[in-house]
């Protein structure tokens, strides 16, 4: 084991891909230490009516959000691993597309809003999170730099983001602001990163505002691979923000903050494979120019790892659920820890999702990316419909799992291309394998 760490700290490869991850690690672990500090601030001061109603707005949002990205981020980071010599035009093309998408959402919620019940408060709401959309098309300098390994800009950046908004929201909650103000704010974060994101790029690198040029073939030949990713994407989105819109249907407002409180403590931890995920994946496509067993040893590990964080994560807070939610929300939000215990477990096929996605993009296999995505949606939207009636947010957690259990694992059974990745998968969730091959290693 000692001879093996030597070996990798000689390693350039891998020294700089640690580094990498190391810094996007630092960056989510204070996000996320700073989010349950300043996020629990907010969800207690805004009691579980008003932080629901502004869950609602956040999850009506999501609906659309996918389309504004048009699926491009790991199609853009793939053509950049691939030939850097096209940066300017990858960079310039994907941000008009990016743009554009974002306009296309807001449209799309002008239209949609007049088919809810929603009231004038509530459309604000919906408005003002939607609007950071257009901030985000700035996010193309993120895709270069995971394409160069070089996230350390990207987190500079979200630390000076993450310090201004929290300070904004501790000033809101001790003026005692009113909630649309809090909407503003994540405008505000949007607006933040944007800026940091040009002011980065434009020093690290030597891109010129003139190079901002669209190109058309470009953005063919991008929306050609990623158009059944932007299906994907926004199958995605309903079947991991549908359940809110549901329970606010089915039951309340209120249940909805009950639920969004659990989800947020769950999805926390998210983080992790997207990570792991963009910044270890340029060596695993890299392995592939030296061999296919190079290449699927190195996605085998990545899809082991990202099984023994999941269950690290989901076994203590399946016993210990409700004592975290009493500590963290306080007794306002008593239905969330029993929510909280069950969506907990759609983590383990979360993060072996994210990792298989990126192998779906390499492989060129959006459009099974699709598939898997819709039968997920579908069956969770089917699970909603006879769970929560029956089981309330408790039966809204229940079909998250399954349905992220069939789009994340069982699908890649049914279709020859994907059938590796079953068993691959399968090899990761059997732990008694992952603990013998530790102990060959010791």
């Amino acid at each position: 084991m000692l001879n093996k760490l030597k070996s990798l700290k000689n390693h350039k490869g891998f020294v700089k891909y640690f580094k990498n991850t190391s810094w996007l690690f630092m960056e989510k672990i204070l996000r996320m230490t700073v989010g349950l500090f300043v996020g629990v601030w907010v969800a207690r001061y805004l009691g579980p009516e008003q932080f629901g109603l502004l869950s609602y707005a956040g999850s009506f949002v999501g609906l659309f959000t996918a389309f504004a990205t048009l699926g491009l981020d790991g199609i853009v980071i793939r053509e950049l691993v691939k030939d850097e010599t096209k940066r300017d035009e990858l960079i310039a093309t994907a941000f008009w597309l990016k743009l554009f998408g974002a306009f296309v959402v807001l449209g799309f919620l002008a239209i949609a809003i007049n088919f809810t019940s929603n009231d004038t408060q509530t459309n604000y709401l919906i408005f003002i999170i939607a609007s950071a959309t257009v901030f985000q098309s700035f996010n193309v300098v993120d895709m270069y730099f995971q394409a160069k390994v070089m996230s350390k800009f990207v987190v500079y950046v979200n630390f000076i983001s993450l310090f201004m908004t929290s300070l904004i929201k501790i000033a809101l909650i001790l003026n005692k602001a009113p909630l649309i103000d809090f909407a503003w704010v994540i405008l505000f974060d949007s607006f933040v990163l944007a800026c940091g994101f040009i002011y980065f790029f434009l020093k690290k690198t030597d891109f010129k505002i003139s190079h901002l040029k669209f190109k058309k073939e470009t953005a063919v030949s991008l929306l050609r691979d990623s158009w059944p990713l932007i299906l994907s994407g926004i199958v995605v989105s309903i079947y991991m923000k549908i359940d809110q819109i549901m329970i606010k249907e089915m039951m309340d407002v209120k249940a909805v903050g009950q639920y969004a409180a659990a989800v947020r403590l769950s999805e926390a931890w998210y983080f992790i494979p997207i990570i792991i995920s963009s910044s270890l994946f340029p060596a695993i496509i890299n392995a592939k120019k030296v061999s296919e067993k190079l290449y699927y040893e190195r996605l085998q590990k990545l899809y082991d790892i990202m099984v023994w964080m999941a269950i690290a994560i989901a076994l203590p807070m399946t016993f210990l659920s409700d004592w975290v939610v009493e500590l963290i929300y306080g007794g306002q939000y008593n239905e969330a820890g029993g929510v909280l215990m069950i969506h907990i477990w759609a983590g383990v096929f979360v993060f072996l999702g994210v990792a298989s996605g990126k192998w779906f993009v390499n492989e060129n296999l959006q459009m099974l990316s699709f598939w898997r995505a819709f039968y997920g949606m579908l069956i969770n939207i089917i699970l909603n419909i006879f769970l929560i009636p029956k089981y309330g947010i408790y039966g809204a957690a229940i079909a998250i799992l399954l349905s992220q259990v069939v789009a994340a694992y069982i699908f890649d059974f049914f279709h020859y291309k994907t059938r590796n990745m079953f068993i691959m998968k399968t090899k990761a969730i059997l732990i008694w394998r992952i603990i013998k091959n530790v102990r060959n290693n010791i």
